[in-house]
């Protein structure tokens, strides 16, 4: 009796271990992110994979799909939503159609540098925005690095004055478009991928983008001055499903979000030390890096803050916060 008894149990203790281990074996999950495999957003993710990995014993696997493999963001976003993407990396601007307060990051000079947009981004400020996400079944992780947009040109900017009549390609958002008119430019629409040739034969005179893409995207071979602008910074974020989040057990869900914090931190110090290089590497490829006097640019966007506050919700108290956390 005693050793039917003890086989039993020895045999439903040993069912009761081998199948949470094969299902936890089988735990994996696709990031997308629509980035280069050289690009802080897929530093991001390998990092987050390799502590993912050694945190759960090899148990649960990341798989990171760079360069749009995925979709864009928008798909991505929404696939996510539904259920049908397990985590994915996007700028902010694609957010602001599922979350209107979103566009509060596309207030002309929110911030002033790039390291008070990350103390920002990552202190209680940039929680309130994580906060946002579980009402339309998305979770945040946290932030990658914000992305400092400056404006690259065929003629310097040294101060606003210089910016009158320049046809520039910018983001088609409300808050790009109404800075960079109050800044006597011509925001001209055009797809990204067009602006490369369009430079080439003169039809734009610039756009904005980072350092790094400037680089990476090769406009240095169109355009002869990126100038230090600093109109806006575009943060990045990590998110999950909250399909596939709610079905992962406390200890996973523990495991991801420390391995998050992690990764993120270290994509940060990437993209900072991406940011010095990349201006190094655009002069020596012969651009001059032009750094105008941000005063009259900042005083020339001034009056359109406040009619761009309106249109976001709670607009006022989220300015505030950021003003208030620098």
């Amino acid at each position: 009796m005693f050793k039917t008894t003890l086989k039993i149990a020895s045999g439903s203790a040993l069912l009761a271990l081998v199948m949470p281990l094969a299902a936890a074996q089988n735990v994996q999950f696709n990031l997308g992110h629509t980035l280069a495999p050289d690009s802080h957003y897929q530093v991001a993710g390998q990092k987050l994979a390799e502590k993912v990995a050694e945190r759960s014993n090899g148990q649960m696997k990341i798989n990171l799909f760079p360069q749009s493999q995925l979709g864009g963001e928008v798909k991505m976003i929404q696939a996510a939503r539904t259920g049908a993407l397990d985590m994915f990396i996007t700028a902010q601007a694609p957010m602001v159609n599922t979350v209107k307060a979103y566009s509060l990051f596309d207030v002309p000079y929110l911030f002033d540098n790039l390291d008070q947009a990350n103390k920002v981004l990552a202190g209680p400020v940039g929680q309130q925005f994580i906060d946002m996400l579980p009402k339309y079944n998305l979770v945040g992780l946290g932030f990658l690095s914000a992305m400092e947009r400056n404006v690259f040109s065929s003629r310097p900017i040294k101060s606003q004055t210089d910016m009158n009549g320049m046809k520039l390609r910018v983001m088609q958002s409300p808050g790009y478009v109404t800075a960079y008119k109050a800044l006597g430019s011509l925001p001209t629409p055009m797809a990204y991928g067009d602006l490369y040739l369009s430079l080439q034969q003169g039809v734009v005179d610039g756009g904005d983008t980072s350092p790094d893409q400037f680089v990476m995207d090769k406009f240095s071979e169109v355009s002869k001055f990126y100038n230090i602008t600093r109109v806006h910074y575009l943060p990045a974020l990590l998110i999950m499903s909250k399909a596939r989040w709610d079905k992962l057990s406390p200890e996973q869900q523990k495991i991801l979000k420390e391995s998050a914090d992690e990764a993120l931190v270290y994509a940060r110090d990437y993209y900072k030390k991406s940011y010095d290089e990349s201006i190094a590497r655009m002069q020596a490829a012969g651009v001059t890096v032009v750094r105008p006097e941000l005063g009259t640019l900042r005083e020339a966007t001034k009056g359109e803050v406040q009619a761009l506050l309106k249109q976001i919700p709670d607009g006022q108290a989220l300015y505030q916060a950021v003003q208030e956390a620098k």
